[in-house]
């Protein structure tokens, strides 16, 4: 601030032009204070949570059973102070009721909201009836495919069954649907163009006033405020008409909007209001410089691998400190879709052939699949809705090849590499999925990684699974091709980060956090490669239009967003 102050002043002094001059001057190195191999941590807000509102619509829901009055014991007088356990003992009693069925609901610091009849179920247990089955008091729901609190609030998976004795409209589709529920204290600060649209919900807006659908990235959501704390409700839908086979988004939102009035406060503890965290260049980086590994900028693009006309979107976030997700090295982040002619013959990737490197490509660059340098693929075309890409479709994630893929006398073998938890948390897995997630729910950060193409049999016997804790670097699979069926993709890991927001969980560039995890692994900092400037925006309206996709290789991960917390 004191540079700008004096910039400003000396302004004054020197005249309108030189002002002029001074202000670009002072724009121009502002703007590229932040150099391309410089990593900054992202800035998190916090929820202030009114939890004396939440004891009051707790009562209420507790009313229409007077017998529990005599589980839960609510303030008799004054304003009830909810950080005192002594005085309002009731969120300690209601956690202790309810932890048989969510076991670690009183981590929860954001009042938990479930689909489940408290009150009935409490009226039941105290006259011991027996078949206290979960199900039962979920208004239809089967018991919950996964439940996980921490301190920064919830997430859950319900699932509706087909034959669910519940007032709805009749559907086409013809599996049972999943509703994902996610209650956060704190939420990220992305530059989000999608971010914070929808249509209001009029018979929902008298318990939620500012409640918004929308679909985006491959979920109806359900966006709302209440006590203070944001919530999202989705389910994974396609965006077009009923089908037997692929939910549509018009037959998912009576669902959500019926799962939502069933909402009711299940639990959580009063904790402290904490202070927003600053976005940062705080990142520690080895001092050491590695004599090998070199990476091109964020938002860099392979040429005319962008959607349609765009290019990639820089990001110099490192959205988590944590491991590199291959337990082995040398590994190279780079594109499994376009690729040169040569990576082409070798491994089978599906490329667009007479596609050119960056124009900096030396010889030792050739097979850029199985050698550094490493190059961004988030925003590279795919069909996939990504609100961060310039475009607003892209890859989602990063892939990373395994060390074997450099040497051309042997191809990529499939489960030969292992893959590891980036960080301790739980997994997010149903036994048929693809993808398989590691949660973290920490005091500064809510945050999901996914691993995709490992081999979901394997996995299961592995015990890659629902509710599984993990520790950081513990095995969890093996690098492999699995899409759809075996050998359906190039032999890699897709890696991806979501973070949560008021629009719920949304798709952000791994790229930057995967160099940082991958300089600390190997204990030396990466080099910048070339000086190439980094295309944020559209490329001129003559470049050529990239070439559709076809069906097969990473571009099919959209129908296997399977069992994805919101």
């Amino acid at each position: 601030m004191r540079g700008v102050r004096a910039l400003l002043l000396k302004s004054l002094q020197l005249g309108v032009a030189t002002a002029a001059a001074l202000t670009i001057a002072f724009v121009l190195t502002t703007s590229s204070a932040l150099r391309a191999d410089e990593f900054v941590r992202p800035g998190i807000s916090f929820a202030r949570v009114d939890w004396r509102s939440a004891l009051d619509q707790l009562r209420t829901e507790m009313s229409v059973k007077p017998e529990t009055q005599a589980y839960l014991t609510f303030p008799t007088a004054g304003r009830p102070d909810p950080f005192d356990r002594r005085r309002t003992p009731t969120w300690t009693e209601l956690n202790a009721a309810t932890a048989p069925l969510f076991a670690t609901i009183r981590n929860s610091t954001v009042p938990v909201l479930l689909p489940f009849d408290v009150a009935s179920y409490l009226t039941d247990r105290m006259s011991d009836a027996p078949n206290l089955i979960p199900a039962h008091y979920q208004s239809g729901f089967g018991n919950a495919d996964f439940f996980e609190a921490g301190p920064s609030g919830y997430d859950a998976v319900f699932t509706l069954p087909l034959d669910a004795k519940v007032d709805l409209p009749t559907r086409v589709f013809e599996r049972p649907i999943e509703v994902h529920i996610t209650g956060s204290l704190l939420t990220y600060n992305l530059d989000d163009p999608a971010g914070g649209k929808g249509e209001t919900v009029k018979s929902l807006a008298g318990s939620y006033p500012d409640i918004r659908r929308f679909v985006r990235e491959g979920f109806v959501r359900y966006s709302f405020t209440k006590f203070g704390v944001p919530y999202v409700v989705s389910i994974l839908c396609l965006d077009s008409v009923a089908r037997s086979r692929r939910l549509s988004c018009r037959e998912a939102s009576p669902i959500a909007e019926y799962f939502i009035k069933s909402l009711r406060i299940s639990g959580g503890m009063p904790a402290r209001p904490r202070v927003p965290i600053a976005a940062s260049s705080n990142v520690e980086r080895p001092q050491q410089v590695s004599t090998e590994f070199t990476y091109r900028p964020s938002g860099q693009l392979i040429a005319r691998s962008g959607y349609r006309t765009f290019g990639g979107k820089p990001d110099s976030t490192v959205y988590a400190q944590m491991r590199f997700p291959l337990q082995e090295t040398p590994a190279y982040a780079t594109s499994q879709q376009f690729t040169n002619r040569e990576d082409c013959d070798r491994n089978g990737t599906r490329c667009q052939r007479g596609d050119e490197q960056p124009s900096t490509q030396t010889s030792t660059d050739v097979g850029a699949n199985g050698n550094y340098v490493w190059q961004d693929n988030f925003c590279e075309s795919r069909g996939f809705e990504v609100g961060q890409c310039p475009g607003g479709w892209g890859h989602q994630g990063q892939d990373i090849r395994p060390a074997s893929c450099a040497l051309r006398a042997e191809r990529c073998v499939p489960g030969k590499h292992p893959t590891v938890a980036v960080r301790d948390g739980v997994l997010v897995r149903g036994r048929t999925d693809q993808a398989a997630f590691v949660l973290v729910n920490e005091r500064n950060e809510h945050i999901r990684f996914r691993y995709m193409h490992m081999e979901p049999s394997q996995m299961n016997a592995d015990g890659v699974l629902f509710g599984r804790r993990v520790v950081e670097g513990e095995k969890i699979g093996a690098v492999s091709n699995y899409m759809d069926r075996a050998a359906g993709t190039s032999t890699h890991l897709h890696f991806d980060i979501q973070v949560f927001t008021r629009d719920g969980w949304v798709w952000v560039n791994p790229y930057t956090t995967l160099i940082a995890s991958y300089e600390h692994l190997i204990a030396a900092r990466g080099k910048l490669y070339g000086s190439e400037p980094v295309i944020e925006t559209v490329a001129p309206a003559t470049a050529p239009v990239a070439r559709p996709l076809g069906t097969s290789g990473d571009h099919a991960e959209a129908v296997v967003q399977t069992r994805a917390v919101p």
